[in-house]
């Protein structure tokens, strides 16, 4: 039995997008998927990645969703109003894949996902991802298998180092990129501890700026309130040149037992390192360590070609899943914009 063929995709968007042409050239991401299309309003810009790819090249989203060749779209702009790009795709019989965050208007979001599904439409992103990554679900399952009881409290870190210049895009702007570290990088680690320790109800925020050339803060923290009462921290700097950037590490304290991932200075390749510490006959015991593949934030290809076919996913991240992490961005933005 043949495997099925890949499915074409035309890319939107070509600053962040350019990234995505290069995965979409992997090994691991061609069984499921081949570039068929670019579009960018730049147009020198989409006809050069076109020429590049061998793809074609359109300079309107309209044109480019009117193309009966191409069933699926990768939306790559900001996200600022981009409920109403996926609505105008999904209407068009189109599947999505985006990236993280989904929108800054948590319930035009909501609304769209949830068409989305009353349509028979596909509409993934990096984050939350369409199921939980191998990390995630492999700290779930600690969590209930030895029975660490109720969630206490989270620290969450990322950095990278950035020398960013004022450009006049949407990152220069505190009312759609507000404390921009957490906005951009901190929202992966929003999205794993809601979906570890679930609602959010009460945020609070700092922000600097120390190094950055944009008029947005490049430094971040985010202090969380869970409806269970744990309490999290996420911190996110574009400050820090140490080569661990994009790390995502977590911290996790239950009443029986901590979970680290990716924390302390030892490091594997770019897969997750988990370890689970707790007491045992009065002694600190490491019970589990696992190194897992399949890394919070990663595109998952695979998840989203098998959806477009029809295939159910177990334990689908449901819109109300993807919205919490944008109310708590929300929370956020409300409470920076105050300070200012």
């Amino acid at each position: 039995m043949h495997a099925p063929a890949s499915l074409p995709i035309g890319v939107v968007g070509l600053n962040f997008g350019r990234h995505i042409l290069d995965q979409l050239l992997r090994d691991t991401v061609r069984p499921h998927l081949r570039l068929a299309a670019v579009c960018d309003i730049d147009a020198p810009k989409a006809a050069d990645y076109a020429a590049r790819f061998g793809v074609k090249s359109f300079t309107s989203l309209d044109d480019l969703i009117a193309d009966p060749a191409i069933p699926i779209i990768g939306l790559f702009t900001g996200p600022v109003g981009r409920a109403a790009l996926v609505r105008k795709i999904i209407r068009a019989g189109k599947h999505v894949v985006t990236t993280k965050p989904f929108e800054t208007d948590p319930d035009a979001a909501l609304e769209v996902l949830r068409e989305a599904r009353a349509l028979g439409r596909v509409v993934h992103l990096n984050s939350p991802g369409p199921v939980p990554p191998d990390d995630i679900a492999k700290i779930l399952s600690w969590i209930s298998e030895y029975k660490l009881g109720a969630p206490v409290g989270a620290r969450a870190d990322v950095w990278a180092s950035y020398r960013e210049q004022a450009d006049g895009t949407w990152y220069d702007d505190p009312q759609k990129c507000p404390v921009a570290p957490v906005f951009r990088l901190g929202i992966y680690l929003i999205n794993d501890l809601i979906r570890i320790f679930g609602p959010v109800r009460e945020t609070h925020v700092f922000q600097s700026r120390l190094l950055t050339g944009r008029p947005t803060a490049d430094n971040g923290q985010l202090s969380l309130l869970f409806e269970n009462g744990a309490l999290g921290n996420v911190f996110a700097s574009f400050c820090v040149n140490d080569g661990d950037h994009y790390r995502n590490s977590l911290v996790l304290n239950f009443e029986r037992g901590t979970i680290y991932r990716n924390a302390g200075p030892d490091r594997v390749g770019n897969h997750s390192e988990l370890s689970l510490v707790m007491t045992r006959a009065e002694r600190r015991e490491v019970v589990a360590r696992e190194i897992v593949e399949g890394t919070s934030g990663a595109y998952n290809w695979s998840a989203f070609t098998r959806a477009v076919r029809g295939e159910p996913l177990p334990d689908e991240t449901t819109p109300e899943q993807i919205v919490a992490g944008l109310r708590v961005i929300q929370a956020m933005a409300r409470t920076a914009n105050r300070l200012d």
